[in-house]
């Protein structure tokens, strides 16, 4: 009983820093630092997959910040969400001040504090295959903890956890960029009544613990202006069809071209969607934006 009681506590409390192991802490004083200490930026990967919205990060993805992520989504270190949501509230703030304003109005931002208009965090989701195999959703409960930092500073932010997935995805890892970007392509959608959501909730900002390729942020920003558009035009959400085949859940080769195709029509800085994640590759960082 004693060994189990520890094991749970461990779970909630870690015995151990996330980012390098120290003992009794949840996160020292030098991976906070490398977390929160540096100010959330622009990134963007290379090459740039079509239709990928304007990303801002709070961290590289590498040393203590990469040991908290995995700590929290791998090992469930369920404690490392606070400030992890932090980080991503952070990098959420500095997306919408950034952009000045999205329809010509002035800008959104009020520096590192409060933003005027209300804010709809939207993760981008695991299969249920994987959430089931961790024991909890990653991306979705640190959306909900920067939603907290948000209200805690004024600005009107929920979760609208509306995105699924809607066919089989093969495991990412092994694959680079191309391989990514086509694996995705039409695997999200927005679940029955979402788009109302949308369309009503404010700044549209996807959220995700990393990027990396960029490719899964791409095919939910695709997701969601199908949705949105699907509002604006009939009033409320429809379904694509799915494109499923005997031999597997795959989508057929027709859809799979026009869900690509309709990432590359999109205007990453146009149509008011955002996207903010906790870290993201070096490299992505590396990227001249002046």
């Amino acid at each position: 009983m004693r060994g189990w009681w520890q094991d749970l506590t461990d779970l909630v409390l870690p015995a151990e820093c996330g980012g390098c192991g120290r003992p009794r802490t949840v996160l020292c004083p030098e991976c906070r630092a490398a977390l929160h200490g540096a100010a959330p930026r622009r990134v963007r990967p290379a090459p740039k997959p079509p239709g990928l919205p304007v990303v801002h990060a709070s961290a590289a993805y590498e040393g203590g910040v990469r040991a908290t992520l995995l700590a929290h989504k791998e090992r469930g270190a369920l404690a490392l969400a606070g400030p992890l949501g932090t980080a991503l509230a952070r990098a959420v703030r500095a997306g919408l001040g950034s952009a000045g304003s999205w329809c010509g109005d002035g800008p959104t931002g009020l520096g590192d504090g409060a933003v005027r208009e209300p804010v709809l965090l939207v993760p981008v989701p695991s299969s249920r295959r994987v959430v089931r195999a961790r024991g909890h959703d990653p991306a979705r409960r640190i959306a909900l903890a920067a939603a907290g930092e948000l209200r805690r500073a004024g600005t009107v932010a929920r979760v609208a956890a509306v995105l699924r997935q809607r066919r089989f995805v093969a495991d990412q890892s092994g694959l680079d960029a191309r391989q990514r970007l086509a694996n995705l392509a039409g695997a999200l959608e927005v679940a029955a009544g979402g788009a109302r959501l949308l369309a009503g909730g404010g700044r549209v900002v996807l959220v995700d613990d990393l990027m990396t390729t960029g490719a899964s942020l791409a095919e939910a920003a695709r997701a969601v202006r199908a949705a949105m558009a699907d509002t604006q035009v009939y009033g409320e959400g429809t379904r694509e069809p799915t494109g499923e085949r005997m031999a597997g859940v795959t989508v057929a080769e027709p859809e799979r071209t026009e869900a690509v195709r309709g990432m590359a029509r999109t205007n990453d800085a146009g149509d008011g969607i955002r996207a903010a994640v906790v870290a993201a590759s070096p490299d992505a960082f590396e990227i001249n934006w002046n």
